[in-house]
């Protein structure tokens, strides 16, 4: 699939670099020559007629473009740079970013989308049409139609996901938000069974809920017809805010947390956990819902705003 470059307004450089890089026919000659194959100073400007020194400064100025890749070996003579093709595609916005208006970046992560586990009887998972495996079988969380899943339990332990973090390393996190839908879990259910359910961000403990109980004495809005009425039904929304003044999980402040204690990159995905901590006071498990389980029509989704 072709590599593409994205930019808009606000890259006042690259844009002027850009436009000097394809002021030139012999630029664009060196572009279409580096399409097919690799080639290194000396020869483009024998392919193309031109004087060493000639190619040598349209390849700088394609090099501070950033549309070409440049690498330097050794040669026969010493150092030789080796160039080649970087890009297949330029979209260009003609729009700027407005300094006062917020904007973000939101991932919606399916619940059966987990990267790993630890789960405990009573444990299992479904989808929106059938059981996947069997009910207290630890293994059924590893088949691979678990992706599938629209509900999971567990009597304690956690689930992991990996969000893409996909805002560029020149934007300023301002704050996050991640919301789910979750309660206890208890066998068939108990509105009357407390579960403490933290939250983990990049392995910082963004806080504790307190779920009051595994909610079953109604049909969740969304749970499907084959679904036993005899069972867990629905959960609560579940959002951990955090921003550079502090954290909140459900509107209950969560002291010493903010945004500094996170450092975001897109080079590496951002790990979200939620469970039960091993010394929590009532670790009464977890239930958590998808889009087409429960009460609320939607995944588990973290938005960053910057």
């Amino acid at each position: 699939m072709g590599k593409k470059l994205e930019i808009d307004l606000e890259d006042e450089e690259l844009l002027c670099n850009l436009g000097v890089a394809f002021s030139s026919p012999v630029r664009i000659q060196i572009l279409k020559l580096l399409y097919f194959n690799s080639f290194n100073v000396g020869e483009i400007a024998k392919k193309l007629q031109i004087p060493a020194s000639s190619a040598a400064l349209y390849i700088r100025s394609l090099e501070a473009a950033g549309l070409i890749n440049t690498q330097v070996k050794k040669g026969s003579r010493g150092a030789m740079k080796i160039c080649s093709w970087r890009y297949d595609l330029i979209n260009l916005r003609l729009t700027a970013d407005n300094p006062d208006v917020e904007r973000a970046s939101t991932v919606s992560m399916p619940v059966g989308h987990y990267t790993d586990c630890k789960v405990f009887p009573s444990c299992g998972l479904a989808s929106a049409t059938a059981p996947i495996g069997y009910d207290d079988d630890l293994q059924s969380f590893y088949l691979p139609e678990h992706t599938q899943a629209q509900i999971l339990w567990s009597a304690a332990g956690y689930v992991e996901y990996k969000f893409p973090f996909q805002v560029t390393e020149d934007k300023e996190v301002k704050r996050m938000i991640l919301t789910f839908e979750a309660c206890s879990e208890a066998l068939n259910f108990n509105e009357d069974w407390p579960s403490d359910i933290t939250v983990w961000i990049d392995g910082v403990e963004c806080g504790t809920w307190r779920c009051p109980g595994d909610f079953g004495s109604r049909r969740g809005r969304l749970s499907p017809e084959w679904w036993s009425s005899g069972s867990s039904q629905y959960g609560k929304l579940v959002r951990v805010e955090i921003s550079e003044d502090g954290c909140a999980i459900n509107e209950e402040n969560v002291p010493g947390i903010t945004m500094k204690d996170f450092h975001f990159s897109p080079e590496k995905p951002v790990i979200v956990r939620i469970g039960n901590k091993e010394d929590a006071e009532f670790a009464g498990g977890f239930n958590l819902y998808g889009a087409h389980f429960g009460d609320y029509e939607q995944d588990i989704v973290l938005s960053f705003f910057y």
